[in-house]
């Protein structure tokens, strides 16, 4: 009998464990996923544009492929490859999340002056000379490797927010981050791209006019609700990546840039008298960085990057 009480504590005592590291594993999710916050909107921002001028029963089909790829991206490819850069060289990952940084916020600088500037952006036309097949072929392809990017930057800012050093638990952790994210970013997505859908079978089935109405300003807002997003997410890149490469010259002992911020944030704020001041003005002046290192990084990547792309063109 006492044996068997021994064993039945044993039992306890490893499951009292392994919840312990479940909440532990939960809890660093959290908190990686949070700091992920500005790659993930956009990202969510960016995909339902690779569904335009398709069929509209290939949608979802279309989203499911895309997140497939990315959780490739991230558990094959991405996981794998980061766990091994951080215990053979662990001083890479700053200057990695620093590069995907810059990246984001050259694409925030670069849709806002696609904005302001209306230049007219070439895609959908392939609809009219490309069969269906193909154009979702190149769509989900063209998808993937975009995501492959802002799942890069996702799962590194996660990586860098992990305190503990036990290796099974930062794998853990990021496969929890990498199928959250995946499921969450791809679900609003599947969501957003046939809310118009609903809102026309309302309009047209609904047996109320309530609900027709319902379903007709469903259809009109749709275009709003997208470009309102694209918004926050263009925002979100310039504040994430503009603190992302502050906080790296801050690792890498140039602290001027995230000091200065500091100061005049608690300035503004009065030391913290103003709840949240502080965080607002961060936020603010961090997008602004971003915004101006983006700016900066335009040329750079249409004279040069491009360029050595067009070099070594891709296989078709």
């Amino acid at each position: 009998m006492s044996g068997l009480l021994a064993l039945l504590d044993d039992v306890a005592a490893i499951a009292k464990l392994a919840a312990a590291q479940l909440d532990d594993i939960a809890a660093h999710a959290a908190k990686a996923s949070s700091k992920s916050a500005g790659v993930v909107i956009d990202d969510a921002a960016v995909t339902p544009k690779y569904v335009t001028g398709l069929p509209a029963a290939r949608e979802i089909p279309i989203v499911v492929k895309i997140a497939c790829g990315s959780l490739f991206n991230k558990l094959i490819i991405l996981l794998p490859a980061l766990l091994v850069l951080q215990a053979v060289a662990p001083w890479i990952i700053t200057p990695l999340l620093m590069l995907g940084g810059a990246y984001l916020c050259f694409e925030g600088a670069e849709k806002v002056w696609h904005a302001v500037t209306h230049r007219k952006e070439p895609g959908p036309q392939q609809a009219a000379t490309l069969d269906a097949a193909r154009l979702e072929e190149q769509r989900v392809a063209g998808a993937i490797k975009t995501d492959f990017i802002l799942s890069a930057e996702i799962m590194t800012i996660a990586l860098a927010t992990i305190d503990s050093t036990d290796f099974w638990t930062r794998a853990a952790v990021l496969v929890v981050v990498a199928v959250v994210l995946t499921v969450l970013v791809y679900g609003a997505v599947a969501l957003l791209v046939k809310t118009d859908d609903f809102g026309l079978r309302l309009a047209e089935t609904g047996q109320l006019e309530a609900t027709r109405t319902f379903g007709r300003g469903l259809v009109a807002a749709m275009p709003t609700v997208l470009s309102v997003i694209t918004v926050i997410g263009t925002a979100a890149m310039l504040w994430v990546g503009g603190s992302i490469v502050i906080h790296g010259l801050h690792q890498l002992h140039f602290s001027w840039p995230y000091n200065s911020i500091k100061a005049l944030a608690d300035l503004v704020s009065g030391n913290g008298a103003v709840t949240g001041g502080a965080w607002l003005v961060t936020a603010l002046l961090d997008a602004i960085v971003g915004f101006v290192l983006g700016t900066l990084l335009i040329p750079l990547v249409e004279r040069v990057i491009v360029p050595i792309g067009v070099i070594f063109p891709e296989k078709k």
